[in-house]
Parts: structure tokens; sequence; C-alpha cells
């Protein structure tokens, strides 16, 4: 498997630096889509990979438009969001094989939005036991694969 070079990875062990502005703004502005976990970008929303994922595959669909909620954005971008979403699942499904998905947005800081002011959805594969000891008593993921891994097999996937 071939190593990406990204800004994130030294730094993913030792302590995450956080770039400034919002994550989803920065990665359409730059061209390494690899680099930026953007796994595909459309007309008006794209999908990537979550840096700090709750399972393998956990993957995110934002709008283009900096937009803090749903109803901020015009019918087409939600459209679009919604295909996205079911396009990552059929890819989810066709790499991870999951038993089941999370969907979900975090609207607003007070629902946990890590990213409030860019609206964002949420897929995450789930396969039965898939929370053990580890999640719930020790508060610490454990994920078989790199991230690098997952963006790999989900690109390769998507197309």
């Amino acid at each position: 498997m071939k190593r990406l070079w990204a800004p994130w990875r030294k730094t993913y062990i030792e302590g995450y630096v956080k770039e400034d502005g919002c994550i989803f703004c920065n990665a359409l502005a730059k061209e390494d889509d690899a680099q930026n976990l953007v796994v595909h970008r459309g007309k008006r929303a794209l999908v990537m990979v979550n840096l700090f994922p709750y399972t393998n595959g956990h993957l995110m669909v934002a709008s283009v438009e900096h937009k803090s909620s749903l109803e901020d954005l015009d019918a087409e971008t939600r459209a679009e969001m919604m295909e996205l979403t079911s396009q990552a699942m059929v890819t989810l499904k066709k790499v991870y094989n999951p038993q089941a998905f999370n969907l979900g947005a975090n609207i607003g800081k007070a629902a946990g939005a890590g990213v409030p002011d860019h609206v964002h959805l949420h897929i995450v594969p789930r396969w039965r036991g898939d929370t053990n000891f580890m999640s719930t008593i020790g508060e610490t993921r454990v994920l078989p694969e790199s991230i690098e891994e997952t963006y790999q097999r989900i690109r390769e996937g998507w197309e």
C-alpha cells in the first residue's frame, strides 16, 4: 500500500494540530484530494473520510456552501447530499460489508457538532458487536486499519 503524505499524518498519534478555518472549506480549496481525504467532489457537496472515525469507513457528506444548517441550503444541495449519502452506503457495503449503518447530523454546538458552522452528514458503518469494553469502559476506539488504507479502499470502491 502506498503511504500518503498528509499534514495530519505525523501529528495524528502525537496530538492532532487543528488547521485554522473550516475542515470542509479547507478541503474544497485544496487540489490534493488524497491528502485531504476527499473521496468525491460533487457540484454542490463532497464526501470525505472522517479523520477521527467511530469505525473504519466513517464518512461525511458536506455541502460546498458554508452553511450551518440543512434549512439554509437550497433543495438541490440537500438532494445531492442525500444522493451522495446513498452512494456512500453502496460503496461502504461493497468495501466493508457492514451489517447496518448509523446516519446522522449534529446541527449546532449543543447537539455535539464538531464543525458547528458547516452542515454535514455522518455515515457510520456498523457490525454486531462493534462496541466492546474498549469503547465503553476504556473510552478508546480500536480501528483495524489506518486512515490512509480506509481512504484508498473507499476511493477505489467509489470508482
